[in-house]
């Protein structure tokens, strides 16, 4: 990079050394042998009035932090590496001394976290410090020249810690709290014959759509997915999940396990929205991208979640282009169970109880259309 800038002076920050920094020891070729559905390792961040940085990560990643002195009508840059690729690319608008700041996909397997300061920011590369403060929590001063206006940030920073980024295999369900939903009445289908792959949409820092009472998508997908695979591995079916935890995973990460898998089905599972202040607007629907099979699919799924959701207005199962759906080798959809932002839907999608009886209708749908298409 300083070949390309030779007037600007590039520094590699130091971290601090001792017990807390113990991502620090990893060796550098454990990254290179990490698989390729590798979620990005960053959960949370956020940038205070203070002009401090605290992020969350997975515990175990190795992180790496950049400073970039500015130029005229450039202001300075600190940035972090973490490893894994983001499920999208993004630029959040800044605040105070913060101009922007990006989340961007250097590699394939990296997530950077750019923070871009206004041209004259006064920062001094040897003061600063990405410090590690637990297993999965850091920080990084900055001082008051580097200060927000306000607090700018995404994901949650207090959310326990999860698993190692390493060990996190998307097919290890994690079962969700309460009282699991019963099998009873659901179609038989052979044991052990059919794979099938259960995408919860969004993840991580991308919460995906967020509705009345803050309800978030991330939250009711993985919920209702979670519940969705031990109801289908209760009936013999092996369930593969593209993430069992608040990761970020990017899309092709998710087609692929779909397709090396050679699955017999691909479910991705979403929640719906459009503004807070259309409440009126509510309903489900599902998409295939072609039709014959994945058609039926989609249709098998949308039958069922109307069952149980009298007044939701039908969409119908109808063709998208979703990149999910449109890579997928075998018969996929992508279901909306409503709408977060609609009077009548987001009740039901916060209500535990309901999410219960919408893993059994989804599983419902699904072994329904293995009955009828063997």
């Amino acid at each position: 990079m300083t070949s390309h800038l030779p007037r600007r002076r590039l520094w590699r920050l130091a971290r601090l050394p001792g017990l807390l920094l113990l991502a620090a020891a990893l060796p550098l070729s454990v990254l290179a042998a990490l698989p390729a559905w590798a979620a990005s390792a960053l959960s949370a961040w956020r940038f205070n009035r203070e002009g401090v940085l605290e992020l969350r990560t997975a515990p175990a990643a190795v992180l790496q932090a950049f400073y970039e002195e500015g130029r005229a009508g450039v202001g300075p840059r600190v940035w972090i590496d973490l490893p894994g690729a983001p499920q999208r690319t993004r630029t959040i608008p800044g605040s105070g001394a913060v101009r922007q700041v990006r989340v961007g996909r250097p590699g394939e397997d990296t997530t950077r976290l750019v923070f871009e300061f206004q041209p004259g920011t006064l920062l001094d590369p040897t003061r600063l410090r990405l410090v590690g403060t637990s297993a999965d929590r850091w920080r990084m001063e900055l001082g008051p020249a580097a200060a927000a206006s306000f607090p700018i940030g995404e994901g949650d920073l207090e959310a326990p810690a999860a698993p190692s980024w390493r060990a996190q295999v998307p097919w290890q369900p994690r079962l969700p709290q309460g009282p699991m939903p019963s099998t009873a009445g659901l179609p038989d289908v052979p044991r052990g014959r059919y794979t099938l792959v259960i995408d919860p949409g969004h993840g991580g820092p991308d919460p995906g759509a967020v509705g009345i009472n803050g309800l978030r998508e991330t939250d009711v997908v993985l919920d209702v997915s979670l519940q969705l695979a031990s109801l289908l591995q209760a009936k013999g079916i092996n369930v593969l999940l593209t993430r069992t935890s608040e990761v970020d995973v990017d899309l092709p990460p998710r087609v692929a396990l779909a397709n090396n898998s050679r699955a017999d089905l691909f479910l991705s599972i979403h929640a719906n929205a459009l503004s807070l202040s259309r409440p009126d607007v509510n309903g489900i629907e599902t998409f295939f991208f072609e039709g014959g099979r994945s058609r039926a699919l989609a249709q098998a799924v949308q039958d069922q979640m109307l069952a149980i959701s009298p007044g939701s207005p039908d969409r119908g199962a109808r063709p998208g282009r979703f990149f999910v759906i449109r890579r997928t080798v075998m018969p996929s959809a992508l279901l909306e169970m409503g709408f977060v932002t609609g009077s009548l839907d987001s009740p039901r999608l916060a209500d535990p109880g309901f999410r219960r009886r919408m893993a059994v209708a989804i599983a419902n749908g699904l072994l329904r259309y293995l009955v009828a298409n063997p």
